[in-house]
């Protein structure tokens, strides 16, 4: 009875195929990654010359899309083709990667609520080193204005965190127009304005702090990420927990794949 259990045994085309496609959607999604990187870094002329990736000292974005794609194209790919071949040792790698993906997430989260003013110093000097990087990448413009925009902030505790960029600092060797202002994301929209003034923060830091209220956002945006937190501390928990079922999924078919094929494995050796 034992043989013959093992002599019947097959690989169950359901799990086969669902594993599959629940990989062919990531290694889509890592190609419109990829893609979407490497054409954000050839309008930026970095394809000709990565110097300009080394030499700056804030965070490129696309440097960051480009590492998302690769991680989902790479473990899209091994998934894919585990499944499609029957592979255990693509499987075996898909499903050591995302557990260990997943560890790491936990391990963040919980890391990040033990030790929350290490992870505000952090995120402190993290700002500030982009916003002395605000002028020299258009993507990392982009992503500060419309993290100030979205979030009614400027700077990471307030507005004279801008005296960090040789543009906006208020020293007086500082030539730029833009000299003791702050970028028009940091402005109160005018609802009555429809075309966006993009200087409206110029020599808005010279005026008395009094008047700040009226013209921009004094708020810090770490100040504002922390209070956003606890008003979405839901949608937050609801996307972690989304994210950790659909890896757990992935987990699952793999691990009942690889169970499968060494089964059949098993059943031909007799």
């Amino acid at each position: 009875m034992h043989y013959y259990r093992y002599s019947n045994a097959e690989v169950s085309c359901w799990y086969k195929y669902l594993l599959f496609s629940y990989n062919i959607i990531f290694w889509l999604a890592g190609v419109a990654f990829l893609a979407a990187g490497l054409w954000a870094w050839s309008e930026k002329g970095v394809l000709s010359d990565l110097t300009k990736v080394t030499g700056l000292h804030g965070l490129d974005p696309v440097v960051l899309v480009l590492m998302v794609g690769i991680v989902m194209f790479t473990l899209g790919f091994a998934g894919c083709v585990g499944a499609l071949r029957e592979n255990i040792c693509l499987l075996k790698f898909f499903c050591g990667a995302i557990v260990c993906i997943f560890l790491l997430e936990l391990a963040i989260a919980v890391l990040a609520f033990l030790f929350q003013d290490w992870v505000r110093d952090k995120v402190k000097e993290f700002f500030e080193n982009n916003i002395k990087s605000y002028r020299d990448d258009i993507d990392l413009q982009n992503l500060i204005d419309f993290l100030q925009k979205i979030n009614h902030c400027c700077g990471a505790q307030g507005p004279d965190d801008w005296d960090f960029n040789i543009y906006f600092n208020c020293s007086s060797e500082s030539k730029s127009r833009e000299k003791c202002g702050v970028p028009f994301s940091c402005c109160i929209p005018d609802p009555a304005q429809k075309v966006v003034n993009t200087q409206c923060g110029y020599d808005v830091r010279k005026k008395s702090k009094n008047e700040w209220d009226d013209q921009i956002f004094v708020k810090g945006c770490i100040l504002a990420l922390e209070a956003w937190l606890p008003r979405n501390i839901y949608m937050v928990a609801g996307v972690f927990i989304a994210i950790s079922l659909l890896q757990i999924f992935g987990i699952f078919l793999a691990r009942t794949l690889i169970s499968d094929i060494e089964a059949v494995k098993a059943g031909n050796a007799f």
